[in-house]
């Protein structure tokens, strides 16, 4: 494993990684799981940003996206982070957002940031369990006119999600919850 990508493992085992003996905690499914995944406080800090955007944008320049986002809100620090790595780099990759619902009041947005029809988008994601949320990113970005190419997420819970999203796009995730756990001695 790089230095790089060990370095984020150990964020995650240390501040997002949570397990007990009992299935103790609610995933958004509403199932009950031994292990639960809170990945804000590693993609929202400096160094967990710095990471991502590295270790993402990696995997995206083959690719050559024209932007990275996702379902709000566990995409957005992931998208952030690789729209500013890749400008700093020297191949700026736009970020956008999909609202969970749309806006409210003046053009009733799905989708926010500086994005066009037909442009190549990634869609990312914090964590993957059913897939649920990637896929409904897929559709509401096909449905603005966007090219998919890919969904990456930044761990896959190993739960279905990966079959049910490659339904409609390609799938990676960075890490899997075997390979965290592995490192965790779980």
């Amino acid at each position: 494993m790089d230095i790089l990508k060990k370095r984020l493992a150990e964020l995650i085992i240390q501040k997002a990684f949570r397990y007990n003996k009992k299935p103790v905690f609610k995933l958004a499914s509403g199932r009950m799981s031994q292990y639960y995944f809170n990945c804000k406080p590693v993609t929202m800090s400096p160094e967990g940003m710095y990471l991502i955007g590295e270790l993402f944008l990696k995997r995206l320049l083959s690719l050559k996206p024209d932007a990275v986002g996702g379902l709000t809100l566990g995409a957005d620090p992931i998208s952030h982070a690789i729209c500013l790595t890749s400008y700093l780099k020297g191949y700026p990759i736009k970020a956008f957002t999909i609202r969970k619902e749309p806006k409210g009041h003046g053009t009733n947005q799905w989708i926010e940031g500086d994005i066009r029809s037909g442009e190549r988008v990634v869609i990312v994601e914090d964590v993957v369990t059913s897939g649920g949320s990637a896929i409904k990113a897929i559709q509401r970005a096909r449905e603005g006119g966007l090219n998919v190419l890919k969904v990456i997420a930044l761990i896959d819970r190993e739960e279905g999600g990966k079959e049910n999203i490659l339904k409609y796009a390609d799938f990676e995730g960075l890490f899997t919850r075997t390979e965290l756990m592995q490192l965790r001695n779980i």
